[in-house]
């Protein structure tokens, strides 16, 4: 989940159709593991093929993208490599949570009651390695360039942010700015209608655009700082101090200026602090990609989802179609600009 810091960070409501040109390098597990999330049927099951295997992904992937597309945005996926050390007790209770949320689905069904089911089965996503190379491979005949990372997808995407390889970075956490992106587009990928889990109430979802300068700026602090004040309040490497969060972590650092200062006046202990913040001041990255979009190859679309993974043809046509719109209107754009 990255660090929590929605409280205090600013961020400005957009639509899709403003990022029309922007190239955004999304967090692809990040984008993934909320098309398992939510793509479901209504008693929590995950989309499946005849042959049981898990398609939530795939849906996701190839409808929402042909969204981005159709409104000229030029998407590369950036995926996660060999998480930090620091970060295992992290990946260690992600996973006991959602074996928890998984008995808890399963005891929700058999009760009969379908709504709690739903939310138990939202957390019990899991994204397999099958899950990830299906999805590469996918990402790649709909010829759209993705990265892999040596470690964090978001470093590597802020990275690219920071080469101005790329416009943003497109992701639910805020770790990206920790990070260093310039700039941070969260539910790029969840546009929509979205119920309130537990109540009867849907809510209009939109992309979130955070300028990672203005947002210092507003906050009157550094980037230094934000790290900092991130490691008071929790961060994927260590669990904060209990009771801070991010509006009293704000104050201490207006307060002391920084961790060190604050650790020593306030008696804090943060193991290993130093550590944690070079992972997001000289994290892990590479220069080995090249961004480059294609036509989708249709053929090799419709094979791949109807003929191996059961799709419906017409839908995915429909998906294809957004895309052809999409491009015929930019080399209609290019040659309006010729007269």
């Amino acid at each position: 989940m990255g660090v929590n810091i929605s409280d205090i960070v600013p961020s400005k409501k957009r639509e899709l159709r403003e990022f029309r040109g922007r190239v955004i390098a999304i967090d692809a597990y990040n984008a993934i593991y909320q098309f398992l999330s939510i793509i479901r049927q209504p008693d929590g099951t995950p989309l499946m093929d005849s042959t049981g295997r898990v398609t939530s992904h795939l849906s996701g992937l190839i409808y929402r993208t042909s969204n981005l597309l159709k409104e000229g945005m030029k998407p590369v996926y950036v995926f996660d490599g060999k998480p930090p050390d620091l970060k295992k007790e992290t990946v260690k209770a992600r996973a006991e949570a959602r074996e928890t949320a998984k008995e808890e689905w399963k005891a929700a069904l058999a009760a009969g009651d379908i709504e709690k089911a739903f939310s138990k089965a939202t957390r019990a996503s899991k994204l397999k390695r099958p899950m990830v190379e299906q999805s590469k491979e996918l990402i790649s005949k709909l010829g759209i360039p993705w990265v892999q990372a040596p470690s964090e997808g978001e470093a590597q995407a802020s990275y690219m942010g920071m080469k101005e390889d790329v416009w943003a970075a497109g992701s639910q956490d805020f770790d990206s700015l920790l990070f260093g992106s310039p700039r941070l587009i969260r539910n790029l990928t969840i546009t929509g209608k979205r119920k309130l889990p537990g109540k009867q109430i849907y809510v209009n979802v939109q992309p979130e655009e955070i300028d990672l300068s203005r947002a210092l700026s507003s906050l009157e602090i550094n980037r230094d700082q934000l790290i900092d004040l991130s490691l008071l309040v929790g961060t994927d490497f260590n669990p904060g101090i209990k009771g801070i969060g991010p509006k009293k972590a704000l104050s201490l650092i207006r307060k002391h200026g920084d961790l060190d200062t604050i650790m020593e006046k306030e008696g804090f202990i943060i193991e290993g602090a130093e550590d944690i913040k070079d992972i997001f001041l000289r994290p892990d990255t590479t220069d080995d990609y090249t961004l480059e979009w294609a036509e989708p190859d249709e053929e090799d679309v419709l094979d791949f989802l109807c003929g191996g993974f059961d799709f419906s043809e017409d839908r995915v046509r429909s998906a294809l179609n957004k895309i052809a719109q999409a491009k015929d209107m930019q080399k209609q754009k290019s040659l309006d600009r010729w007269f």
